[in-house]
């Protein structure tokens, strides 16, 4: 019997961005891994004013639920307070995979931040092995393109995906995500690539 790979998807912000936006990203997820995946979707606190201060309790102690080589989602600001909640403070079974979509790079070149900055070697401090993906679409006018790049410099690892077109939702289609965390989508890691 195969094991249940866990999922965990950490919402943007924003007003009813859990229940009227996100939501829509994570059925399309579910939709397209199909059986063999568990995604939880846990509503972040206060969604209509995220901040690091209330989110970042959240997101560990739903990172301490997981086991190990399970599969870490954060989209628009949601993915920022993920990655850097991960660098601050690993979590004990480490992920395997972790995904940003749509995430604004907090730090020099990208947002400024009032509680946080991102480290220039955010790479260096994230989970060992694990693969990182960056998802942007070059269409997004909430959150620069650019900053996919931003995340490039300081992850080298990771493996960015632009996506021509597709807008801060990614036009509610995850396909190209599921693609790349399923079992034979996960390329060695090494290098940072860049994918169109």
């Amino acid at each position: 019997m195969t094991a249940i790979r866990q999922i965990l998807f950490i919402q943007g912000g924003g007003e009813g961005a859990h229940d009227a936006w996100d939501d829509k990203l994570v059925d399309s997820l579910r939709r397209e891994l199909g059986d063999g995946y568990e995604v939880r979707y846990p509503r972040m606190p206060d969604e209509g004013d995220p901040s690091p201060a209330r989110w970042a309790p959240a997101v560990h102690r739903e990172l301490a639920e997981l086991g190990d080589g399970a599969i870490v989602v954060g989209h628009s600001v949601g993915g920022t307070i993920l990655v850097h909640a991960l660098a601050e403070r690993p979590p004990r079974s480490g992920p395997a995979v972790i995904v940003l979509i749509a995430a604004p790079f907090v730090g020099r070149g990208g947002w400024p931040g009032d509680e946080f900055e991102l480290p220039g070697d955010l790479g260096a401090r994230l989970p060992p092995g694990a693969r990182v993906h960056v998802f942007h679409g070059l269409a997004d006018e909430t959150v620069p393109p650019s900053h996919a790049d931003l995340y490039a410099r300081v992850i080298p690892q990771a493996q960015v995906h632009r996506l021509p077109g597709r807008g801060h939702q990614l036009d509610d289609d995850l396909g190209e995500v599921a693609e790349a965390i399923s079992p034979g989508g996960l390329p060695a890691p090494g290098g940072a690539r860049t994918a169109t």
